[in-house]
């Protein structure tokens, strides 16, 4: 279903919403999204502890326009500042991380306090405030993690889904929505070549690696899919394409050297979504997977029930090197120009 009929069905002018990391790629795309089909929504609140960020948000999404909106200065590490921010929310999306795999390596305890810690003090203002909704954003990088910000993130997902086993009779879901690298994010490898693309150099870390791809458009799709239908205690996966490393930079620079530099601190040469320990308990619901707690399995019986869905075969695995579905390198160009600013085209 497109992004226009999602948001048309999901989001209306009674809501209370929360966005963590508002000021981040996923979090503006969001905002913009409901923004755009719910100009006039009660309560919109973006949380983040960057004030220039907030100041140039406030310049394309300004209060006097959207009476609803707030911005809320404020770290998901302070407790009470939290709580504060979660008064009168129903409905919180998580999108505030520490994301830097090679950063993670070099300061550990920063990514404990905002990815683990972080996510304790949100679960915890949801309980006190109200909140009927949770959706946490994770990462293809903490299924099987071997890196310490996928780890951080695993925990993170563990603390949401595991919340729901203490709402008693609250009206209050918590799930967490899992997907691969966001096309043209900051940080990402696409942005990083398109720079690296004036020196005639594009550094490869090995020929083999490949990744998962998906595009802010489709995040937010999925969001708002959790939000409008996930049913509490699943890990929400995507279907969507890889792509090689290789081909991306044939994508952005054919006429760039590409040397072999080497995997970095904690990278993997392929990243996996979904293990084959998981199949037990994974559900295909069609354009999704939901990872459901293991050892449960009345909840399971019961989820397929509600949703109509299947579980997958004993053994499946959703890795972005056996993926069926790869992207060309013209589809890449295509995409690159779509989804990626300052896109100049490559011969």
């Amino acid at each position: 279903m497109p992004i226009t009929a999602f948001a048309k069905e999901t989001i209306t002018p009674d809501m209370s919403i929360m966005v963590t990391g508002g000021t981040g790629s996923f979090g503006k795309a969001f905002i913009k999204t409901v923004l755009d089909h719910c100009p006039d929504i009660r309560r919109l609140v973006i949380f983040s502890r960057d004030e220039l960020k907030q100041f140039e948000m406030r310049q394309s999404f300004p209060e006097h326009k959207y009476p609803g909106l707030r911005y809320f200065l404020g770290d998901v590490r302070d407790r009470s500042r939290v709580m504060r921010a979660m008064e009168g929310i129903d409905i919180l999306v998580h999108a505030a991380a520490l994301k830097q795999v090679v950063a993670a390596e070099y300061n550990p305890m920063e990514y404990i306090k905002t990815n683990i810690l972080g996510a304790d003090n949100l679960i915890e203002a949801c309980f006190s405030a109200g909140v009927r909704r949770v959706v946490a954003l994770s990462t293809d990088k903490a299924a099987a993690p071997i890196n310490l910000y996928g780890a951080t993130k695993l925990c993170s997902d563990k603390l949401f889904i595991a919340a729901n086993n203490v709402r008693g009779g609250r009206d209050l879901r918590f799930s967490v929505v899992r997907y691969g690298n966001v096309m043209g994010s900051r940080g990402s490898v696409i942005p990083f070549f398109m720079q690296q693309r004036k020196s005639g150099v594009l550094p490869i870390t090995d020929p083999q690696m490949t990744r998962f791809n998906i595009s802010l458009e489709e995040g937010v799709n999925m969001v708002l899919w959790s939000i409008r239908n996930a049913i509490g205690s699943e890990v929400l996966v995507p279907k969507i394409p890889s792509y090689r490393i290789l081909d991306v930079a044939e994508a952005v620079g054919p006429e760039c050297q590409k040397p072999v530099v080497g995997i970095r601190p904690g990278e993997k040469i392929h990243e996996e979504m979904i293990t084959s320990s998981d199949s037990s308990s994974t559900i295909d619901l069609g354009d999704y997977y939901a990872i459901l707690p293991a050892g449960d399995g009345a909840f399971i019986q019961s989820y397929i029930e509600k949703t109509g869905g299947k579980l997958v075969p004993e053994g499946f695995s959703y890795n972005s090197g056996t993926n069926d579905d790869f992207l060309s390198v013209e589809q890449l160009r295509g995409l690159i120009r779509e989804h990626v600013e300052l896109y100049s085209g490559a011969a």
